[in-house]
């Protein structure tokens, strides 16, 4: 049966000031995520859910921007382009160019979690939920940029709801020559993104796990991110080489799928 696949063509600029500058929807994607956690850990604290008040949230918040942006422009220099990176370091702050790593990502936010609970002298693992429960809209807004960007595209498909990307194909390929593929930027929004987002909302606000279990949130996070990430590897196009047979999103996803658990077990211990 022959389909009539939508081809993309969503401009990645909501407005354009020259061929290559404007403003960008993956950066409203950011802008809009810090200011959706800016809201939350508002939202926390005035439901007596937080321990950060007005003045510790603004510090918190620009710890974790920082922590979070710097990881992931490291990880992807570190994970997906060590090569270029050990060729011109400078790389690094070509950051127009795009390349963001999720989990470069993950451990540049960690490393904010630890100055934040050092700093307010609040336990790391209570940190730790609260930001947990702040990650998932990022990581919703993010995939929808990257499908409005037309990158990160899926393996090659024939479902009906299969898109044409055509810079998934070499320049000047006609149309009608470039296979359809899975929109997995989009399934990886609704997993890592929405689905985890109504996860830890609804465990943040109708259980008492952060009060009795601290960190149990944090790494349930961890574990279903991991597992949602794996998951959707098996519909997304790799797109830097394997490891052990694996795509690097997934081989990295185990080691953040351990660290869940660990986390996890150690809550539950502490609690015992």
């Amino acid at each position: 049966m022959e389909h009539n696949y939508w081809i993309h063509d969503l401009d990645p600029f909501l407005l354009r000031f020259g061929e290559n500058f404007g403003i960008r929807y993956y950066g409203l994607a950011y802008l809009l995520s810090f200011l959706i956690a800016f809201g939350l850990l508002a939202l926390y604290y005035r439901k007596g859910r937080s321990p950060l008040a007005p003045e510790q949230q603004s510090n918190a918040l620009f710890a974790i921007i920082v922590g979070v942006l710097a990881g992931g422009r490291l990880g992807y220099m570190l994970f997906y382009d060590l090569g270029g990176f050990v060729q011109n370091p400078l790389t690094l702050f070509k950051v127009w160019e795009g390349g963001m790593a999720s989990h470069g990502g993950f451990l540049g936010g960690i490393a904010a979690l630890v100055w934040i609970a050092r700093r307010e002298k609040i336990p790391f693992l209570r940190v730790a939920d609260l930001f947990a429960t702040l990650a998932p809209p990022g990581l919703l807004l993010g995939r929808i940029a990257n499908f409005i960007n037309g990158e990160l595209w899926g393996r090659v498909t024939d479902v009906s709801w299969a898109v044409i990307f055509p810079a998934s194909a070499p320049p000047g390929t006609p149309v009608e020559a470039i296979p359809p593929r899975h929109p997995s930027q989009l399934y990886e929004a609704a997993l890592e993104g929405a689905l985890l987002l109504v996860y830890l909302q609804i465990r943040f606000w109708k259980t008492d796990v952060v009060r009795t279990h601290p960190g149990q949130l944090a790494g349930e996070f961890l574990l279903l991110y991991a597992v949602a990430r794996i998951f959707c590897e098996f519909f997304r196009e790799p797109d830097a080489g394997l490891i052990l047979g694996m795509s690097r999103g997934s081989f990295f996803s185990i080691f953040l799928a351990i660290t869940g658990i660990a986390v996890i077990v150690i809550a539950r211990k502490r609690a015992a």
